[in-house]
């Protein structure tokens, strides 16, 4: 073994962000990190549901934007949701996490375009009310 300064300091018991770690074995952090976190995201979640209903509510911006303008807000908020609340980031501990957004927004998409594409060829299929009832003695 050779102790040359490139080479990682030997295990001292404290946890070093150069050494080689599970994800679990994060030192722990301060409750003022938390608390500082739940407030930011909790603020800038009131800021955009307020920007939403000032935008659904005047005439700020041209009104066939508005839809367009609720959408954007909306996907922001959700970007808030789960940085500051649910902590999905890009590091390597939060794969399993991002796996399973991933993996829920695919169901939620199946469920949602399945039921639509179930509802359009039953609309279409389906005789119209008014010949069933002049079929009827």
């Amino acid at each position: 073994m050779s102790n040359l300064e490139s080479d990682p300091p030997l295990h001292a018991g404290a946890l070093n962000p150069r050494e080689d770690h599970s994800p679990g074995d994060e030192p722990p952090e301060d409750s003022g990190h938390w608390v500082l976190n739940a407030n930011l995201g909790l603020s800038f979640s009131i800021l955009l549901t307020a920007a939403a209903f000032l935008l659904a509510g005047s005439d700020i911006i041209y009104t066939p934007a508005i839809p367009v303008a609720l959408i954007v807000l909306a996907i922001a908020q959700m970007g808030v949701h789960l940085v500051f609340f649910l902590h999905i980031t890009t590091g390597p501990d939060n794969t399993n996490n991002v796996l399973a957004l991933a993996f829920g927004i695919l169901v939620v998409f199946l469920i949602v375009v399945g039921s639509i594409w179930i509802m359009a060829n039953l609309n279409q299929n389906l005789m119209p009310m008014d010949h069933m009832l002049q079929m009827q003695p």
